[in-house]
């Protein structure tokens, strides 16, 4: 007697779907692995496969963002000012995660309940974050890297409280909010490379 085969599996983006639509339309704290496994027919163990945790989701969808994002990316822009640079990279990754707002809302919104979650984020978070300011022809190495990284995700965190209540067509109020803060950013990074500047010429004399 031959051997039944066993129904195909679905891959992991068909697995992150099914939780960004569960996501969307209940809170997240209240989705459970088995739920995401019967919306995305998938088996218990297929989950744990790609998502051992729930922290797993949000990780793969900041990968996925990143993914669309840097695809995007044009070497051509490269003379043009960073700032502006930076500020179009930014409203990619909004535009990218437009579809799943909702989601990403409910997701944001329990992560104060799962401290665990959010700290297992914070590396892929952090790493976002670079590759926006490598994209955008702005070093994220070194101690002044890492002072763009921290200042810029602070900036990209309050500007994602903007953008779930915006609802003009083009983003308008999270686009401004953005411009502004970027251009402060900016002077704040000017000013610490003439200090550190200052410091360099200091210890050579």
């Amino acid at each position: 007697m031959a051997k039944k085969a066993s129904p195909r599996q679905p891959n992991a983006n068909r697995i992150l779907d099914a939780a960004l639509m569960l996501a969307a339309e209940n809170r997240w704290r209240d989705v459970t692995m088995e739920r995401i496994a019967g919306e995305a027919g998938a088996s218990l163990a297929r989950v744990y496969e790609f998502f051992p945790s729930k922290a797993a989701f949000l990780t793969r969808l900041m990968r996925r963002i990143d993914d669309q994002v840097l695809s995007g990316h044009d070497a051509a822009d490269a003379d043009e000012p960073k700032r502006e640079r930076l500020l179009d990279v930014l409203m990619r990754r909004l535009d990218a995660m437009a579809p799943h707002r909702r989601a990403i809302a409910s997701m944001l919104r329990d992560g104060g309940v799962d401290p665990l979650g959010a700290v297992c984020s914070l590396p892929t978070f952090a790493k976002s974050i670079a590759w926006s300011l490598e994209a955008a022809g702005i070093s994220a190495s070194g101690l002044l890297g890492i002072a763009r990284v921290k200042g810029l995700a602070a900036i990209h965190l309050t500007a994602l409280r903007i953008w779930m209540k915006d609802e003009t067509q083009d983003l308008s109020e999270t686009m401004a909010y953005l411009d502004r803060n970027l251009r402060r950013a900016e002077r704040l990074m000017a000013f610490m490379s003439g200090i550190s500047g200052t410091l360099q010429r200091d210890k050579s004399d």
